[in-house]
């Protein structure tokens, strides 16, 4: 049972009153959507520890606490402000702060590369197909309430054989204190299409606020979608997460995910490998210290035969922080000549650090090929003992190991801007004392 508590009852009148004001002019298919949303979470409430998928995680400091949801900033960052989060200076990008989309800091690609809530006005029957068609609500109460308030967000469309050769940035910069957003974001590549797309969360000052995102994404048929998701949220906020992908007969999904910042972050990945041929590369890479805790629930469905995933994520604990991993790999009756492969270590930089895995495969076909692992523990004894011996310090020696250990899930990258900003990020975070 999930737990009914004062702030369900205030999320729901929150929406009830979003609803009836600014939000009342949505069409009705999306009036319809947002209503299912509202309805489903507060028949579910918030999540407790004992139901399986949370039993290592507590949602009490976001249960408990009171967020309103956020309004448009008064004062709008300048181009300088955002310039540390940026890849290019130029290159199509869309920007929103505490929710809302920034024309002035963007570069929007046509109707193709826009905000979510332009293209529900211009190119509604697109919306329509795809929102909300690939994220379950049922048993998801965080993504339920997004569906509710759904309204802005990023969207991106790349036509049949296009190739959008720069990466696509979609930016969400927080700046306020006791708020929540609930962005959405939908991605739709056609067949046989192409595109880099780099979705980073981050923020401008060190408060206490709440983000609650939903990503979509849609490959068709021979489509190949490189996505790189970034979480560098104040070390004080709440991030909750959902990202789903949907895959078409020999696409092609390279899925990065990267998490450094939040006091209390969950991030639930699905895959559905819907076509023939698919192919599915996952990467994840946690940094952690102090009292951060993360949490990473990927599932990935093989519900065609002939298609490959291979997942590897790894995770560096410090201080009293907490990484859980949790990995599902379904293989659906007729799933014939699957292969697939999860790997999920972790590195443990203090005796007070934790980490939980739980890798899981559920097999209903005879000819696959699957294997899963986890490893944790701290460094190595023996490497550190050979760099120790070729006369590199013993604090050097474990920065450098603990640097490669990272820089393998980096490396993977094609994106070199991107790969370049992470590598700086981790380098200065295992450089502090």
């Amino acid at each position: 049972m999930a737990v009914k508590t004062g702030s369900v009852e205030r999320l729901v009148g929150s929406y009830h009153a979003w609803a009836s004001n600014g939000a009342s002019r949505a069409p009705a298919w999306l009036t319809e959507l947002r209503a299912g949303g509202i309805a489903r979470f507060g028949d579910l409430g918030f999540p407790n520890m004992k139901q399986e998928a949370w039993r290592f995680t507590s949602v009490a400091p976001i249960a408990e606490g009171t967020f309103a949801l956020a309004k448009a900033p008064t004062r709008v960052p300048t181009l300088d402000d955002i310039r540390p989060f940026l890849l290019l200076e130029a290159g199509p990008r869309l920007v929103f702060v505490d929710g809302f989309f920034q024309r002035s800091l963007s570069t929007p690609f046509l109707d193709d590369v826009q905000s979510l809530a332009h293209v529900v006005t211009h190119r509604q029957d697109l919306v329509r197909q795809h929102l909300g068609q690939y994220v379950a609500t049922q048993d998801r109460p965080f993504a339920a309430l997004n569906t509710a308030f759904v309204s802005d967000g990023a969207f991106v469309h790349v036509p049949a054989k296009a190739t959008i050769a720069e990466p696509i940035q979609l930016l969400f910069l927080a700046t306020g204190n006791q708020v929540v957003t609930h962005p959405r974001n939908l991605i739709v590549i056609e067949r046989e299409a192409r595109a880099a797309i780099v979705e980073t969360y981050a923020s401008l000052a060190q408060d206490v606020y709440w983000t609650n995102a939903v990503t979509e994404i849609s490959a068709g048929d021979g489509a190949r979608v490189d996505f790189h998701r970034v979480q560098r949220e104040s070390s004080r906020a709440y991030h909750v997460a959902a990202t789903q992908t949907h895959q078409g007969r020999d696409s092609t999904v390279n899925f990065h995910a990267v998490a450094f910042g939040g006091a209390l972050a969950r991030h639930d990945i699905g895959a559905v490998m819907a076509g023939p041929g698919g192919r599915l590369i996952l990467n994840g890479l946690y940094l952690l210290d102090g009292a951060q805790h993360a949490d990473h629930h990927t599932t990935i469905d093989h519900a065609a035969d002939h298609c490959d995933s291979h997942e590897y994520f790894n995770g560096v604990l410090d201080g009293r922080s907490r990484g859980v991993f949790t990995g599902r790999i379904i293989v659906r009756p007729g799933a014939q000549k699957t292969d697939s492969k999860q790997t999920n270590n972790n590195l443990l930089l203090s005796g007070e650090a934790h980490a939980d895995s739980q890798p899981q495969l559920e097999i209903y076909a005879d000819d696959v090929k699957c294997t899963h692992g986890s490893t944790v523990g701290p460094l190595d004894p023996r490497a550190l003992f050979y760099l120790c011996s070729r006369g590199v310090g013993e604090d050097d020696a474990r920065r450098l190991l603990t640097y490669g250990f990272a820089a393998e899930i980096l490396g993977r990258m094609e994106v070199a801007p991107l790969r370049a900003q992470l590598d700086a990020i981790v380098r200065g975070r295992l450089a502090q004392p």
